[in-house]
């Protein structure tokens, strides 16, 4: 978090959080009420000031209010960099030391990255293909329909090669992901917890 979040934070320490007007899409769009961000310099600041809290709820920290995000799939979204060889996060981290890969029903891909759970961006999936394997050899369509047959929650026999890491692959449904890597979809106040919804007090 930025400096001047912190000063607002120690100044208003009992901003009622806000639930309900903030989410990130699939494509790591940040979007107020449905609709997308798209000013830089608000996208900038979102980016800067963005984390989880204990219970696993992802926020953007604004001054002294906190501003729960629903997630449509994970707590970011990857990216490969204009190099094509690094990810980085939709906030613009780079990701050095992913530790676990999920493939869920429809081949699409999580990595747990030590920034936190991460879907790799639709549009960057052929990146994936050239670097998993089965076997020690390049995946084709059989191995990557074995992969995909494998029972939720078991290991598939792919293997995710990113730069030195050669990650196993696990099945996992989507609708899975959250309990299973701790992170909260459409985070609610908890009981006592100040809170407000749009223009109404919760």
């Amino acid at each position: 978090m930025e400096d001047w979040v912190h000063r607002a934070l120690q100044r208003w320490p009992n901003v009622p959080a806000l639930f309900g007007w903030l989410a990130l899409d699939r494509r790591g769009r940040w979007l107020i009420r449905g609709e997308p961000i798209t000013r830089p310099q608000i996208i900038d600041t979102i980016d800067r000031n963005y984390g989880v809290d204990a219970y696993g709820r992802w926020y953007f920290q604004n001054g002294p209010q906190r501003g729960y995000m629903k997630l449509e799939a994970a707590p970011f979204v990857l990216r490969v960099a204009a190099d094509g060889a690094a990810l980085r996060t939709h906030t613009g981290l780079p990701v050095t030391a992913p530790t676990q890969a999920f493939l869920d029903e429809e081949g699409s891909l999580l990595l747990v990255t030590e920034h936190g759970p991460a879907l790799l961006a639709d549009h960057d999936l052929d990146w994936a293909l050239t670097r998993l394997r089965a076997g020690g050899a390049p995946v084709g369509e059989a191995a990557l329909a074995a992969a995909l047959a494998t029972p939720s929650g078991q290991p598939s026999d792919l293997e995710l090669a990113i730069g030195d890491r050669a990650l196993r692959v696990r099945r996992l449904d989507r609708a899975q992901w959250p309990a299973a890597l701790g992170y909260v979809l459409d985070p609610q106040p908890r009981d006592g917890e100040r809170a407000t919804r749009g223009d109404t007090p919760a």
